[in-house]
Parts: structure tokens; sequence; C-alpha cells
């Protein structure tokens, strides 16, 4: 019996230095089950911006905002602390001087020996400022989302911007090809006609020379007929070097031709590569679009859970 009254003994003391401890390192209040306060320790008055004197007598709904005060859900929580049932959750209270503050807070209903509330025990932890660093961080979140959201708009515009003007360079640069293309197939048909220049005057060269014989057979007769077939090779020389000359003229033209076939090919290769990368830089903007979106619902989620 002795032992037992030693052990009740002790786990009473055991018990008050608890209470004590959670005393010094929580805010603590009592209320009557009408929501009276009766009692607060020097952690809650401070916290709530009162002098523990202060504290007795003051209502519940004062430490509340207005709004929560006159709702259902206020009357609604005082039933069920009256009811037995006990309260916990990170609530806003607001100061003697109007300040806002987030409390994490356990609300337990004390009953006497009969088994009735007699009252409510609050137990508080003031995470006010841890509160308003993860709004500032969910703010932050949510203004890079929307930044990184601009950016990637206006990359996916300007990309398909470069894009289209990539897709208009190839078909110039298309029809260029075509034009040079033709320009080559009009040189090889100038070319065909040049040979046959050349082969008329080739036939006109000879037909002189035989004209040249037949006057030298005929003499004194002959001589005026002489004079024309001389003139008639001259013309033809002169053909021969034109054709010539034309010849190396379209020589010059086709190489060139050739050259500006080839600069525009490579140039339509790298338009094309070049819009290849726009397309996929396009795609990579979008999927940072995406990011930033999901990274912006994210944000407004946190915000609304905090």
């Amino acid at each position: 019996m002795q032992i037992s009254k030693q052990l009740r003994s002790t786990q009473v003391f055991e018990a008050d230095a608890v209470l004590g401890a959670i005393e010094r390192s929580l805010a603590m209040i009592e209320f009557e089950p009408d929501g009276k306060v009766l009692w607060a320790n020097e952690n809650f008055a401070r916290t709530m911006g009162y002098r523990v004197e202060e504290m007795p007598g003051l209502f519940h709904k004062q430490f509340c905002t207005a709004e929560f005060a006159g709702s259902r859900e206020y009357t609604e929580l005082w039933r069920n602390l009256r009811n037995g049932k006990s309260f916990q959750q990170k609530i806003q209270r607001v100061t003697k001087r109007g300040k806002l503050l987030w409390l994490e807070a356990t609300y337990s209903p004390v009953y006497d020996t009969r088994g009735r509330v007699t009252g409510v025990v609050k137990v508080a932890t003031d995470i006010t400022e841890r509160e308003w660093n993860a709004a500032r961080v969910a703010e932050e979140l949510q203004q890079m989302s929307e930044n990184l959201s601009a950016r990637a708009e206006m990359g996916i515009t300007r990309s398909e911007e470069a894009a289209t003007a990539a897709s208009i360079l190839v078909e110039e640069s298309n029809g260029n090809i075509k034009i040079l293309e033709s320009l080559k197939s009009q040189a090889k048909s100038i070319g065909s006609i040049v040979q046959t220049i050349r082969e008329i005057a080739a036939q006109t060269n000879l037909l002189a020379l035989n004209a040249a014989i037949e006057a030298a057979r005929a003499g004194e007769h002959g001589r005026g007929f002489n004079v024309v077939a001389g003139e008639v090779r001259k013309l033809a020389t002169r053909v021969q070097d034109s054709i010539q000359e034309v010849n190396e003229r379209i020589d010059g033209i086709t190489g060139e031709m050739t050259k500006i076939n080839e600069a525009t090919q490579r140039s339509q290769n790298g338009i094309i590569k070049n819009q290849k990368l726009n397309e996929q830089a396009v795609v990579s903007f979008k999927e940072i679009g995406s990011a930033a979106s999901e990274l912006d619902k994210q944000a407004k989620t946190f915000k609304e859970i905090l």
C-alpha cells in the first residue's frame, strides 16, 4: 500500500513537471465552455500582445477575425468542444493591436469527475514567420513560373517566326534553283544553235573555196566571181571567230550558273537545317511552357494550402 502511494506521488510529481515544461515552452490558455478566458500563461499573453493580468474575462472571439467569429464554422467549433470533441489545426488569429498571426493550435476539452466538459485548454505555437516565409516562397515560385511561361511564349513566337521566314527562304531558294536550271537549259539550247551556225559557216567556207577554184579555172571571166567568193570566205571566217567567242561566253555563263546553283543548294541545305533546328526549338519552348504552367499550378496549390 505504501509503495502504491509512493508511485502515485511520483506520477503526480512527474505530471506536474511535464506540465510545467510545456507551459514554459508553449502558449497555453484555458476557456470556460462558452469561450470566456479563465487563465493564460505568459507565452500566450505575449504572443497575442496582452499582459497576463488582462487575459481573464476576455472572450475567445476577441482573438479571431470578424469573419471567422461570425461564421457557422466558429459556432460549430465551440459546439463540438462542448460535446467533448478535440480540435487541432493551423489557425489565424488577431492580436490586441489587430496584427494577424498564424498558430498551430490544439483545443482539448477538460472533464470533471462526472464526465462533463467544464472547460477547454488550448495549446499553441506561433508559426507566423514560417507561414509568411512559405507564402513568400510560393509567391516567388509563382512569379518565376509566370516569367518562365512568358519567356517560353516569346521564344515560341520568335522561333515560329524564324521557321516561317526559313520556309519562305526555302521556297524562294527552290524557285531560284528552278530558274538556274532553266537558264542552264537555255544555255545548252544556245550552244546547239551556235553549233548549227558553225556547221553552216564551215559549209559556206567550203562553198566559197570551191567557188574560188571554179573562178580560177574560168580565168579572166571569173575574176568578179572570185572576189565574191573571197568576201564570202572572209564572212565565214568572221562567223567562225564570233561563234568561238560566243561559245567561250556561254561556257563562262554556264560555269557561273553552276557555281551559283551549288551555292544556292548549299544555302538551301543550311536553311532547311536551320528550319529543323527552329522546329526543335519550338518543341523545346513548348515543353518549357508546359513545365512553367505546371509549376504555376503547384505554386497556386501551395498558396491555397497555406
